[in-house]
This record gives C-alpha cells, sequence and structure tokens, in this order.
C-alpha cells in the first residue's frame, strides 16, 4: 500500500477519498485553489498545495502543477476523483512519466473509451447494441444537420469527450438544430477542452441504468451490479439507487457481462461504469443500449457500496498498487436497497438556476456517518465538502452533498431516505432538499414507474409546492422569538422581554414575506399569562416550548407541532415534519411603499460570465425570445425577454464577468395598443 497519496480533487470526493485513505494509514495532500483556501478537504488533508485561482482552468485542470505538488510532498501516487483530470489520458500519462502510479486505468483505456464516438464504434465491433445515431467523426454543422434528419428527431447533440449532463442538448425539429449545436459545442469546449460531438435518436422513454467494473492489473475483470439513475434534471443525475427497479437476474446477468467485455476490450484497470439508455418492452423487459463508459468513479458509487458492503476507493488504492481483485464474480454481494440523494445550491422553483452564498445552517439528522462507506448501513450517510458556514461560490458544481440510505428492501430504503430529508436542514441559500423530498414520495417515484421525464411528468406534484400553512409558520417564528428572549432575560424584573405589562395585553407583531405574499402575525399574551396566535380574522390559542435539542414543542389550537427554527438576518426558515418553508421580516413602513421593479431590463439570475449575445442593440425582440447565454457553475444558461420591445443597450460584452442582479441590457418595451 502506498504511503502518502495526492488528491487532485476538491469539495466532497476529495473528502471521500481521505477518509478511506486515514482508514488505510495513507497520508494525504490536498491541491486547492483561490477560492478553496479554507475548504474542508484542505483542512482534512495532511498537507494542501496552492495550485492556482478560483476557475477550474486556473487550478484543477493545470494538471502539471498537480505533477509538480504530488512530487514536492512526496507523494507516490495521484488519485484524480472524478471531473476535472479525471479522464485525461495526457495527465495519467504523464504520472507514469514522473515516477507516479496514477490511481485510474492506462492511458490507453481512457483514450478509448474517452471519445463517445470511438466508444460507440468499439462497441459496435464487439456486437454491443447501440442507439442509432452518427457517432463519426465529421462535426461540420450542415453534415450533422442532415445526419439528424436521417436519424430522425427528436434527437440528442451529446459532447464526445462529455459527462455529467455537460454538453447535451434534446433537439425537437430542424429549425433548432443549428443553435443547440452552437450551444452543445461551446458547452463541451469549456468544459472538457473538446467540442466534438455525435447525434442520436432521442428514446422517447428512457431509462439510465449503469454497470459498475472493477479490474486489476493480473486480467480479473468484474462487475458490481447496476445502478438505476433515471431521475435527472438538466441531464443531471438527482437521485440514484441500487438495484434498478424491475432488473431481472437474467438481464443483470447480461448487462454486467457485456459491461465486463467491454472493459476487457480496452485493457481496464481499476473502476469504471459503464453506463446504457433502457426502454421498458410491452412485455416488461428491459431493452439497454450502450451509452458511454466512464474511465472513473461514479459520484453515485455510495450506493454500490450500501449494497455490497464494499469501500470502492479502498479497491482501488489497492488495485493501483498492483494487488489482485478480493472477489470473484460469484462472491459479490447484493443485499438490500439503496438510495442517494444529491443535495445541490439551486432553485427547483426556477429552472433549476445554480445558487451561491453561505450556508448559515446545515444540520443533517441526529445519527449520521460521514464518508462511511460500509459500517453500521442503516445509518444515513453524508458525503460533503462543505462545513456550516462556508461559502459556495459560482466556480464549480453546485452540489452541497450526498445523502445516502440503505434498507432491507426499496420500500424501507425510501422511509428512511423521506425520515433523513426531514431531518436536512440547509439555511441561507436556496437548496433542492425540499424538492427531493417531494421527487421520492411522488407517485412515479415510490412505484419505481421510471424515466429520465420523470420531473416533468410529476411537475404538478413537484413544483410550487404549498410550503408549511401560514399559521404553522408563524407559530414556529413566534416559538423562536420566545425563547430567544427567555435566553436573554437580565435580573432587572423592568428589562424582562417576556411580555408582562402592569395592565391590559401585551402584543407583539410581525410582518412577514412568503413567496409573494404579505402575512402580518400578532401574538396576545393576557395578564394570566395565556398567549394568541392572529393572522387577520383567525385565531388559536398558543404554547411553545423550547427542547434541549433546539427544537420547539408548540401548541397551536388542537394541534401540537415539533418545529425547526432558525434565524439568518432577515430571513427565517421553519422545518416541520410536513415540509418546511423559508420567509423575510419586512419592515411595515417598507411594505406601504414598495413599487414593482423595472420591467425593461434583464439582470444575471446568480454570477457568471456572458458567453454569447444573441441580440443586437436597436433590434425588436419578442417575450420569451433567447437574448443572454451566462456560463456559472459549469453550466450555460439562456436568459430571455421579459417582454415585447426593442434592445436599447447592451450593457455587457462577450467574456465577461457578472454578479447576481446585474443588468445585462435594457429593453424599450412596446407600445400597447
Amino acid at each position: 500500500m502506498f504511503r502518502k497519496i495526492l488528491v487532485a480533487n476538491r469539495g466532497e470526493i476529495a473528502c471521500r477519498v481521505m477518509a478511506t485513505a486515514r482508514r488505510l494509514a495513507v497520508s494525504t495532500v490536498a491541491v486547492y485553489s483561490d477560492a478553496d483556501a479554507r475548504a474542508r478537504h484542505v483542512t482534512m488533508a495532511d498537507e494542501a498545495v496552492h495550485v492556482g485561482g478560483s476557475n477550474a482552468r486556473e487550478s484543477y485542470l493545470l494538471w502539471r502543477r498537480i505533477i509538480d505538488a504530488a512530487r514536492a510532498t512526496g507523494a507516490q501516487a495521484i488519485h484524480p476523483g472524478y471531473g476535472f483530470v479525471a479522464e485525461n489520458a495526457e495527465f495519467a500519462q504523464a504520472c507514469a512519466a514522473a515516477g507516479l502510479v496514477f490511481v485510474g486505468p492506462p492511458p490507453g483505456a481512457i483514450a478509448a473509451m474517452g471519445s463517445k464516438s470511438a466508444a460507440k464504434t468499439l462497441m459496435a465491433k464487439a456486437g454491443v447494441p447501440l442507439v442509432p445515431g452518427y457517432h463519426g467523426e465529421n462535426n461540420e454543422p450542415a453534415f450533422l444537420a442532415r445526419e439528424a434528419e436521417r436519424i430522425g428527431y427528436p434527437v440528442l447533440i451529446k459532447a464526445s469527450a462529455g459527462g455529467g449532463g455537460r454538453g447535451m442538448r434534446r433537439v425537437d425539429k430542424a429549425e433548432d438544430f443549428a443553435a443547440a449545436l452552437e450551444s452543445c459545442q461551446r458547452e463541451a469546449q469549456a468544459s472538457f477542452g473538446d467540442a466534438r460531438v455525435l447525434v442520436e435518436r432521442y428514446v422517447t422513454r428512457p431509462r439510465h441504468i449503469e454497470i459498475q467494473v472493477f479490474a486489476d492489473s493480473h486480467g480479473n475483470v468484474i462487475h458490481l451490479n447496476e445502478r438505476d439513475c433515471s431521475v435527472q434534471r438538466r441531464h443531471q443525475k438527482v437521485l440514484e439507487e441500487s438495484p434498478a427497479p424491475g432488473m431481472s437476474e437474467t438481464r443483470r446477468a447480461e448487462l454486467g457481462a457485456a459491461a465486463v467485455a467491454a472493459a476487457r476490450a480496452v485493457g481496464y484497470v481499476g473502476a469504471g461504469t459503464v453506463e446504457f439508455v433502457a426502454e421498458e418492452r410491452y412485455d416488461g423487459d428491459i431493452r439497454a443500449y450502450f451509452m458511454e463508459m466512464n474511465t472513473r468513479l461514479q459520484v453515485e458509487h455510495p450506493v454500490t457500496e450500501a449494497v455490497t458492503g464494499l469501500d470502492l476507493v479502498e479497491w482501488q488504492l489497492r488495485i493501483a498498487a498492483g494487488e489482485r481483485l478480493p472477489l470473484t464474480q460469484d462472491g459479490v454481494p447484493l443485499r438490500g436497497h439503496a438510495i442517494e440523494a444529491r443535495i445541490c445550491a439551486e432553485n427547483p422553483d426556477n429552472d433549476f438556476l445554480p445558487a451561491t452564498g453561505r450556508l448559515a445552517v446545515m444540520r443533517w439528522p441526529a445519527h449520521v456517518a460521514f464518508e462511511r462507506p460500509h459500517d453500521d448501513a442503516w445509518l444515513p450517510r453524508v458525503d460533503s465538502g462543505f462545513g456550516e458556514g462556508d461559502g459556495v461560490g459560482p466556480y464549480y458544481d453546485s452540489m452541497i452533498a450526498k445523502l445516502i440510505v440503505w434498507g432491507e428492501d426499496r420500500a424501507m430504503a425510501l422511509a428512511r431516505l423521506d425520515a433523513a430529508l426531514r431531518d436536512t436542514h440547509i439555511v441561507g441559500l436556496h437548496s433542492n432538499v425540499a424538492f427531493l423530498r417531494r421527487a421520492a414520495a411522488s407517485r412515479s417515484f415510490a412505484t419505481a414507474d421510471l424515466d429520465t421525464a420523470l420531473i416533468e411528468r410529476e411537475r404538478a406534484a413537484l413544483f410550487d409546492a404549498t410550503p408549511l400553512p401560514d399559521e404553522v409558520v408563524a407559530a414556529g417564528i413566534a416559538a423562536h422569538a420566545l425563547a430567544a428572549d427567555a435566553a436573554s432575560e437580565d435580573a432587572d424584573p423592568w428589562s424582562r422581554r417576556d411580555g408582562w405589562r402592569l395592565c391590559g395585553p401585551a402584543r407583539r407583531r410581525c410582518d412577514l414575506r412568503i413567496g409573494a405574499r404579505a402575512l402580518v402575525v400578532d401574538l396576545q399574551r393576557r395578564q394570566d399569562g395565556a398567549r394568541t396566535l392572529s393572522i387577520g380574522e383567525q385565531h388559536w390559542p398558543f404554547e411553545a416550548q423550547r427542547r434541549d435539542d433546539g427544537r420547539h414543542d408548540v401548541r397551536l389550537g388542537e394541534r401540537r407541532l415539533v418545529l425547526s427554527v432558525y434565524r439568518d438576518a432577515e430571513r427565517w426558515a421553519v422545518f416541520g415534519a410536513a415540509g418546511s418553508a423559508h420567509v423575510t421580516e419586512v419592515d411595515a413602513l417598507a411594505l406601504a411603499g414598495e413599487h414593482v421593479a423595472d420591467a425593461g431590463s434583464l439582470t444575471a439570475p446568480m454570477p457568471g460570465k456572458v458567453v454569447s449575445l444573441l441580440v443586437a442593440a436597436g433590434e425588436r425582440v419578442r417575450r420569451g425570445q433567447p437574448l443572454v447565454v451566462i456560463e456559472a457553475m459549469k453550466m450555460e444558461h439562456t436568459l430571455h425577454a421579459p417582454s415585447d420591445g426593442a434592445v436599447e443597450a447592451l450593457l455587457y460584452a462577450v467574456g465577461d464577468p457578472v454578479a447576481e442582479g446585474d443588468e445585462l441590457l435594457r429593453l424599450a418595451q412596446a407600445a400597447k395598443s
């Protein structure tokens, strides 16, 4: 085993690798950018080396600096994690030339599978079924447009060197092809340094199923069963589980054998994932087509660890050190069911736009295992590169953490996931926790009616959901305020804030904003100590007591509730068994004078960089027309005209950085007839 390794990554995967290394008594070296100087993976490592600026192209993608850091610190091997340089064949070759072990497959295997087009050509020769499409090297726009017509719409444009849903566009009609191709190629170039794409028929109800494979340097190759990753947004996975619901033993064996054959065909060594797009046939069977092979560990590897009881990072390190696979295919276990939820800084109700800000509160269930792959599988597991108080910036992926649960069967795993998400509290920026809870509880997911359109199909249940009832939100805020008053009581009775009055009842008013609604809450305390909570003409008897764990026992009329409440400046967050709500406390005088913002401007919804201007000054536009494309958190986001009108002025140029709320262009609205 190695004495010291360098982890050429950041965030939760860097922390995950370091956790296993620590258990194996292997020292670790972290690398970090300007933005990550105080990140969790830096403090978790035994040593850390600064490698450049905040943008990944100035730091984590500069693999020569990473190799220099490994040599300077005496590391014997480099674990690339996933993303960044994990699938860079040139980097893997350079590691070998520098006398360092690359914890991953040989450069030749990375090169063979790094291009989706080349990989599909190889699989076709091996007899693996492929989705109809064009996988060649000709990327002339006119040629690809003709190929799309030949294949038949809808088609999917995919970056040849891509992964993680980046550089991917669905196109439903010919007139949209050119713009989608240009955007796809631009995003592919920015994310992977390679603008080449392929075009395939879009499978109308696709499931995303992948097989985890492992190979050693002694010629042994096995698979560790499958995962279903069908629940996706922006072509990126949201919920992942193992085993795949509805997968028969026969089909599992067939797909596993195909994945093993694919790994053998390229002389694979280490951890890899062979991905299939699958569709359910009329007879209930699953038909799968080879999609790609990811030559690295996957984000969703914890669900495989949960159902096998194995530490896949340990396997990676041992294989890289020259050891044999510890199991044969017949010895691979499959026990119970596991589900992973990706917790991201994003706003699901605003097209999943990434969010930035400070994690003012980040609380997990009371009993949880951090980066522990196989002990106490019944405990919820959290893999995260963040701690409470950390900031989430615009430079990297929006994922905050992964929450993994295991159960004896899928029903138990679903119940544990719901409980774990209920007790996951994030305050300070938008997150998808409440959305994940609704998605996991949706009819389609609960009944395993899975495909990549599940989120759109369940839109009515998943978006714009009603938060906690107003009176419950008000009760939570009142309980928190009373507890804060009690904690700050002074010995001087005239300074106490418990509501005592010499005569008459005491009243407190709180003005709240819930979405676009204003809410006025009154809390009244009579001289006998009884309290009443009021919203308009509705009144409820009210009692509250703070628990030792920080939660509040609340009686609201005939209801008894247990609520967790957090305050971050003027913002409040209330969490209960039925859901959560995030509200803002406002100045009553400000409410009276508030006005509607200028509808003739277009502002940046997040920090990022302008990558394309789709209109010119003076041009007339229609409501909904694409105007500007910005890049943030490694994804492109197209902004559309809020109304009909004409472009008065472009305020930024291509390549300019923008902050959240910056006005990008000004519109003169069309005159109303």
